[in-house]
């Protein structure tokens, strides 16, 4: 009985070492991991190439936006317009009252008591805290500054060029143009662009001139004349872009679904219970492995250069990659079904097709059901990027406008569409999920 006793203490106390050995040699694999991510990934070459002025005028970017005020310095002819665009130039007459000519003399009004002034070959901005910062252009370009010393690091200074960047604005010089911007928060011209008559009008002019005012299109009432110019904004394409949104919306769909009524019949000869070969199940399977194995962006590349750009290319990509999923899925339900619901619609004459309709189609419905909306959410996110790929949808013009690197505040707009179509998804899946399985 004591030796018994002693082996059991034998055997506690050695379990209780390897319990703390294992204890111990947890915070040992942990640190050790993240010592392996920190040199693998080169964290500390990242944070020492990562641009934080960049991001904040990104950030700024996307939900702001800037003035021009451009001056041809071989005619003297300047140009006022919104993100330096000629499509959103403003006329004379509507040029914004903190820009005022006078002659050849343009004064420019910025922010906390920052101004520009534009006066023949000499420029100058008055800088509240440092003094006015006088420019001449010429063969150099002459800076004067008010102050002694070293050139402030706010201003960028070479023989052909001169920048000053403040908080209030910019002000660039060259030989042959001088341009100011000034930042707005907001986006421009969101609703009409300068060419509508619309444009500049509050809510409420608005309003009664939707309901009862003058015709300001006559070929058409105002409130399609405002529905027209909204849509054919030619700054945000407010049509295009919703166009491109029912696009993804659409590759989204006719692939998850297209991908379902194929995997469907081919799961019933991948479940071992309704295909007694083997050899017929292992080969279905194995296609089910290969189409859901490579990736849909590969499929899209693919298929991209066998059938060409377009929305089509992208929706067969989703159909393909999901019919292996939808295929794995389908085959692992039915290979659950009650044997004996199947016996119960055979007793009764049924044939074959008959005992798959009446007999296994109503106990996985709810499965495949919930399954196929899940991925057709889930797709409707895939799309975008797919769309980027194949030219289609809201994700080639997200990609466009990430690209141009000038208009941040249409990648935010893009953004903020496809979270707003992907809720809208996923309240669609929700709703047809309590209506077709709980019969809500």
């Amino acid at each position: 009985m004591t030796a018994i006793a002693e082996d059991a203490r034998k055997l506690a106390l050695g379990a209780m070492r390897r319990k703390r050995a294992m204890a111990l040699a947890a915070p040992v694999l942990l640190m050790a991991y993240f010592a392996y991510v920190f040199v693998a990934f080169d964290v500390s070459g990242l944070v020492q190439r990562a641009k934080m002025d960049n991001a904040v005028i990104l950030l700024s970017d996307a939900v702001s936006y800037k003035i021009h005020a451009t001056r041809d310095n071989r005619s003297d002819a300047l140009a006022v317009s919104v993100e330096g665009s000629r499509r959103a130039t403003y006329p004379e007459d509507r040029i914004p009252d903190w820009i005022r000519q006078d002659g050849d003399r343009t004064l420019i009004e910025l922010t906390d008591g920052h101004s520009v002034t534009y006066d023949g070959p000499r420029i100058s901005y008055d800088h509240p805290d440092y003094g006015p910062i006088r420019i001449t252009i010429g063969n150099p370009i002459l800076l004067d500054l008010p102050q002694p010393g070293p050139v402030p690091d706010f201003i960028n200074a070479s023989d052909a060029r001169v920048v000053v960047t403040t908080d209030a604005g910019r002000l660039t010089v060259t030989r042959t143009r001088t341009d100011t911007f000034r930042y707005f928060w907001g986006w421009e011209l969101f609703f009409f662009d300068l060419q509508s008559p619309f444009h500049g009008m509050s809510a409420g002019t608005l309003a009664a001139t939707v309901a009862g005012g003058e015709r300001l299109h006559a070929d058409r009432p105002n409130w399609q004349a405002v529905l027209h110019d909204f849509l054919n904004n030619s700054i945000w394409r407010h049509g295009d872009v919703f166009f491109a949104i029912g696009e993804t919306a659409l590759m989204a769909f006719l692939g998850t679904f297209g991908a379902a009524a194929i995997a469907l019949p081919l799961a019933f000869l991948a479940a071992q219970n309704f295909t007694p070969s083997r050899w017929l199940r292992f080969a279905v399977r194995r296609v089910f492995d290969f189409v859901r194995g490579v990736d849909a962006l590969i499929f899209t590349i693919i298929l991209s250069r066998a059938f060409g750009p377009g929305p089509m290319t992208g929706a067969l990509a989703i159909l393909i990659t999901d019919s292996g999923s939808f295929g794995k899925l389908f085959s692992e339900a039915l290979e659950n079904t009650d044997q004996k619901q199947i016996e119960g619609v055979q007793s009764t004459g049924a044939n074959a097709l008959q005992r798959y309709r009446f007999g296994v189609i109503p106990q996985v419905m709810p499965l495949l059901l919930s399954q196929l909306l899940y991925f057709l959410e889930s797709n409707t996110r895939s799309a975008t990027i797919i769309g980027a790929i194949v030219g289609g949808g809201i994700g080639l013009m997200l990609t466009q406008a990430i690209q141009t690197t000038a208009d941040w505040e249409k990648v935010t707009y893009y953004m903020v569409l496809i979270v707003l179509l992907v809720i809208a998804m996923d309240a669609l899946s929700g709703w047809l999920r309590r209506r077709l399985i709980k019969g809500d």
